[in-house]
This record gives structure tokens, sequence and C-alpha cells, in this order.
């Protein structure tokens, strides 16, 4: 696990976050970001919210209104060998990953404070474009908050699994430059 220094502490470390600074190479990244630009991008909608992300989903989707997964389009030929490729970076298993999410955000967009929906297991996101920092919380005891953060160079991916994905929120602040960015998720299984 290749973890960049904290921006709040000096021990970033978090169980179950895996980091590969650079996944795939210029041309690879170049012919993401025309894909996900090509991409049936939509506003990113939560109820009767709407972000300022661009956001395409594949495998599946969820749909806030109901608190469900439903159907999306199936992956394409280029998603299916782009996961194949960060998986085997992570050392992780492919076929797992059923769900993929295309993002595309503008200048002045970010994601909040969240934790992917519990639906959703692990965690897999490729960092494309301008540089990023990958914000992590968990709240203490105290009602203070521990606080973690990962930089994301661009063709980074990182992994949320155990600790990191189920007892941490992760976030990425509004930034002025374009960044997209192609995250694929595991179903969890009922009773695991």
């Amino acid at each position: 696990m290749s973890v960049q220094p904290s921006l709040f502490d000096p021990d970033p470390a978090v169980p179950g976050l895996s980091f590969v600074p650079h996944a795939i190479g210029p041309e690879g990244e170049r012919a993401c970001a025309a894909r996900i630009d090509a991409a049936p991008l939509e506003p990113f909608k939560f109820g009767q919210w709407e972000g300022k992300r661009l956001t395409a989903h594949y495998g599946s989707a969820y749909d806030y209104q109901r608190g469900r997964t439903i159907p999306a389009p199936p992956l394409p030929d280029w998603l299916t060998a782009l996961r194949a490729d960060l998986a085997a970076a992570l050392g992780v298993e492919t076929e797992p990953f059923v769900q993929a999410l295309l993002i595309r955000y503008d200048p002045g967009a970010g994601i909040g404070w969240h934790r992917d929906r519990p639906q959703y297991g692990q965690v897999m996101g490729l960092s494309l474009g301008a540089p990023a920092v990958l914000r992590l919380r968990r709240r203490r005891a105290d009602g203070g908050f521990d606080r973690r953060s990962v930089e994301l160079p661009p063709r980074s991916v990182y992994l949320l699994d155990g600790e990191v994905r189920h007892e941490w929120e992760h976030s990425i602040a509004p930034m002025d430059a374009l960044r997209r960015s192609i995250t694929f998720r595991t179903l969890r299984v009922p009773g695991r």
C-alpha cells in the first residue's frame, strides 16, 4: 500500500486502503477522458437535488428515491478491459466489480462527505486529469473526527475495502480544474 502524507495527521494509513500511483499510462488516460466525454453524461441526482458533476452508470445505478440498486446498461468492452487492468494493479479479483460510474468534474464540481451506499462493497477509483486529494474522516466518540488524506495524481487508482470502506467517509473538495474519474464497485452479498 502506498499512501501519500496526510494533510491532517503524520500517520495517514487506514486499514483497507490500497493505492497505485501510475495504474495507466498517458495514452490510456487520454482515451478514457475521450470515452467519458462521449458517454451519455447527466447531472448527478440525489433525490430532488442535482449536483455539478456529470455521471454515467453501467452495470447498475443507485435509485436514491427508492433506496435500492437499479439496472443500468452493461459495461462496454473498454470498461471491462480497464477494470481488468486496474484490478490486476491492485491485486484483486476482476469479476466482482460489476458496477461502473463515469464522472466528469467540471471546474467548481466536487463530491461531499459520504460513504458509498451499503448495497456496494469494494470501491475501486481511477483518477484522471487534474490531481486531487481524497479526504477521509471518521467520527470519534468525543464528537470530533480522525482525518487522513491521500493525494490522487493523474492516472492513479485506489481501493476502499474493509475499515476504510465501512467506517470512514470520503470526499473531494471542489477544484478549479477539469477532472474525471472512473469508479468500479462490487455488490455486497447479503449476510456478509
